[in-house]
C-alpha cells in the first residue's frame, strides 16, 4: 500500500498545484517514507517544492521531548534553512506571523485513532487558522492503526480542551484525512482542504486490522507509543493518566499495563469478570509485576495487569473494547476499595480547574458512573451505545475508504 506522502512524492501530477507556492510541513518522527526518510527531507529533495517553514506538534518535529506535557521551543533548521515552529510550546495555535510564512501547509502526522491524542486537536487548530488566513491545507493521509472500531462517550459541549477538540467518542475510527474532512464540516470552515488519499488501505484486514503489519515499520508517533499493541490499548489506558494508577510509563510497555504498589491484581480481575465478563473480550489479561523507573510509583514494585493484544489467538478487533475494559477496572477497584484515592488531581494539558479524568473523557459522566455504587455496567453501556451510534452516522459522509 501507499501512504499519502509516497503518492505525493511519486506522482508529479499530484504536486503540480504546489509549483510556485511557499510550502510548510507539519510533521513528527513517524512522518517517514517506506524507506524511512523523514518527510521534511524527502520533500526538500524535490526541486519544485519550496519549503519555507515547518511545524512540530507535541513532542516536537524530530521527537525531541520524551516525557508527556513537556513543551518544545521554536528553532531554525540548519540543514534546510527554514524556521521550525512549535505548536506545543509558547503557543498551541499557529500565530499570524507563523501563518505568513507559507501558502500551503502539508500535514503528515501519524494518529493513533483516539480523540485524546493531541495531534487531533492540532489538526483542528491549523485548519481553523488556515480558514482565517486564506491558506490551503493538504493532508497526506496515513492509516488509523486501530482501524474502524468506534467506542466511548462523546465529548459534551463546554468540555473542549487540548485533548478534546470536538464532539467525537474516544475511538473515532477515521483516518487523519477523514478527520480533517469532519472538522471542516463540523466547524463549518471555509478552507481549501485537499486530502492525498492512501492507496490500498484495508482497515479490516488481518493481521494488522488498520495498520499494514508486515509491510511497514512502526515508528513511535510519540515517545510512549512504541508499538501496535499500545495503539490498540490506548483509547482505554490513556484514562490512567487521570488516575493514581501507573499506566506503565517508566517501563518498556507503557499504556499496555497498569497497576500500583497496593493493588491486588487477581482480586481486581476476578471482580471485573464478575461485573461484566463481556467487557474483557478480544484480548488476554495477565496479572503481572513491574517497577517504573520514572513517573508514577517510580522505584516501587507495582502489582498490575497487562493487556495482551498481539497474539492472533487472543486479539479480536471486533470484540476488544479498551475504553470499556479500563472503565470496568476502575469500577471494580471502587467496589473492592470504596475509599481508594483513584482520581489524580493535577494540572493536565493546560487544564487546571477540572479533574484530569473528566478532561480526558470530555465530561464527568465516566467518573460519576465509577463513583456511583448503584450504577451498573449496563448503565454505562446504554450511554455509550447511544453516542457510538450517533457518531457512526455523523462520520459517514467524511469517510474516504470502504
Amino acid at each position: 500500500m501507499k501512504f499519502g506522502l509516497e503518492r505525493l512524492l511519486e506522482e508529479p501530477a499530484l504536486r503540480r498545484p504546489l509549483a510556485g507556492k511557499r510550502i510548510a510541513l507539519l510533521a513528527h518522527p513517524a512522518s517517514t517514507t517506506r524507506e524511512l526518510t523523514h518527510s521534511l527531507d524527502a520533500l526538500a529533495a524535490l526541486p519544485e517544492i519550496r519549503l519555507t517553514a515547518a511545524f512540530g506538534p507535541q513532542h516536537g518535529l524530530r521527537g525531541d521531548k520524551q516525557d508527556n506535557m513537556i513543551e518544545s521551543p521554536d528553532f531554525f533548521d540548519p540543514v534546510h534553512g527554514i524556521p521550525v515552529f512549535s505548536l506545543y510550546g509558547e503557543v498551541r495555535r499557529p500565530t499570524d506571523a507563523m501563518m505568513e510564512t507559507f501558502d500551503v501547509l502539508l500535514v503528515d502526522l501519524q494518529d493513533l485513532g483516539c480523540r485524546i491524542y493531541t495531534f487531533v486537536t492540532t489538526l483542528s487548530y491549523v485548519l481553523e487558522a488556515a480558514a482565517q488566513h486564506g491558506k490551503a491545507v493538504w493532508v497526506l493521509d496515513r492509516p488509523n492503526p486501530v482501524g474502524r472500531p468506534i467506542e466511548g462517550l462523546t465529548l459534551r459541549p463546554g468540555w473542549e480542551s487540548f485533548v478534546g477538540a470536538g464532539p467525537m467518542p474516544m475511538r473515532h475510527g477515521l483516518s487523519f484525512g477523514e478527520l480533517a474532512r469532519w472538522f471542516v464540516a463540523t466547524l463549518k470552515l471555509d478552507v481549501e482542504l485537499t486530502v492525498i488519499e492512501m492507496q490500498g488501505w484495508q482497515p479490516e484486514a488481518a493481521p494488522g486490522f488498520g495498520w499494514p503489519l508486515l509491510e511497514r515499520s512502526w515508528i513511535n508517533p510519540s515517545p510512549n507509543a512504541p508499538n501496535l499493541s499500545m495503539a490498540r490499548c490506548y483509547a482505554g489506558t490513556v484514562m490512567l493518566e487521570g488516575t493514581t494508577l501507573s499506566e506503565g510509563r517508566g517501563t518498556t510497555r507503557p499504556l499496555e499495563l497498569f497497576g500500583a504498589p497496593d493493588l491486588d491484581a487477581p482480586a481486581l480481575l476476578a471482580e471485573m469478570q464478575r461485573l461484566a465478563p463481556g467487557w474483557l473480550a478480544g484480548c488476554k489479561l495477565r496479572p503481572c509485576w513491574f517497577e517504573p523507573t520514572f513517573h508514577k510509583h517510580a522505584g516501587s514494585l507495582c502489582q498490575g495487569i497487562q493487556i495482551h493484544v498481539d497474539d492472533p489467538a487472543h486479539y479480536d478487533p471486533a470484540a476488544f473494547r479498551p475504553w470499556r475494559l479500563m472503565a470496568l477496572a476502575f469500577k471494580a477497584l471502587r467496589r473492592l476499595a470504596p475509599d481508594y484515592p483513584l482520581w489524580r488531581d493535577f494540572p493536565y494539558e493546560y487544564e487546571r480547574e477540572r479533574l484530569a479524568i473528566d478532561v480526558i473523557n470530555g465530561s464527568p459522566l465516566l467518573r460519576e458512573w465509577v463513583d456511583d455504587p448503584a450504577a451498573t455496567p449496563a448503565d454505562l453501556d446504554a450511554l455509550a451505545r447511544a453516542d457510538e451510534e450517533a457518531w457512526r452516522e455523523s462520520r459517514a459522509a467524511c469517510r474516504l475508504y470502504s
